[in-house]
């Protein structure tokens, strides 16, 4: 299986709940532990969790979570607790609150980030990490 993203979280392990791509939902969503969305979602997205857009995925929507790992497309703000992760193919067209950034290369995002200190309650450092093709960081999640 192809790792995703923070702390060896894996697809079809530590998942609780999986939204295919030929779903759509419009509305408020909230949910615990770690979802994974594939299909179509229009509205707001709140939680405590983890969140995953998949490469299929198509969301309009304002995100609130603790982290979320985007590889699909988003049209909105996102403010995130603990951090965001964009992986290519990710295309982004919003403004982003979160304490950490990580953008692979070949990620499009339209918009701003802030690390505002409102996004730190926990003491995080803020770091940006920018990680190209090879994987290899340009930047060395820098503490800002």
């Amino acid at each position: 299986m192809k790792k995703l993203g923070f702390k060896g979280l894996r697809t079809g392990r530590d998942i609780s709940a999986f939204i295919g791509a030929d779903v759509r939902i419009e509305g408020l969503l909230t949910f615990e532990g770690v979802i994974r969305l594939d299909g179509r979602f229009s509205g707001e997205i709140r939680s405590s969790g983890t969140l995953i857009i998949g490469e299929a995925a198509f969301l309009e929507a304002e995100i609130q979570v603790d982290s979320l790992i985007v590889s699909g497309e988003v049209h909105g703000n996102i403010r995130a607790r603990n951090r965001v992760e964009c992986h290519a193919p990710a295309r982004l067209y919003g403004n982003i609150l979160s304490p950490v950034l990580v953008i692979d290369e070949g990620v499009v995002f339209e918009g701003s980030c802030e690390m505002a200190e409102a996004a730190l309650e926990h003491g995080a450092d803020r770091t940006i990490s920018l990680v190209s093709r090879q994987g290899e960081s340009r930047a060395e999640q820098e503490i800002i």
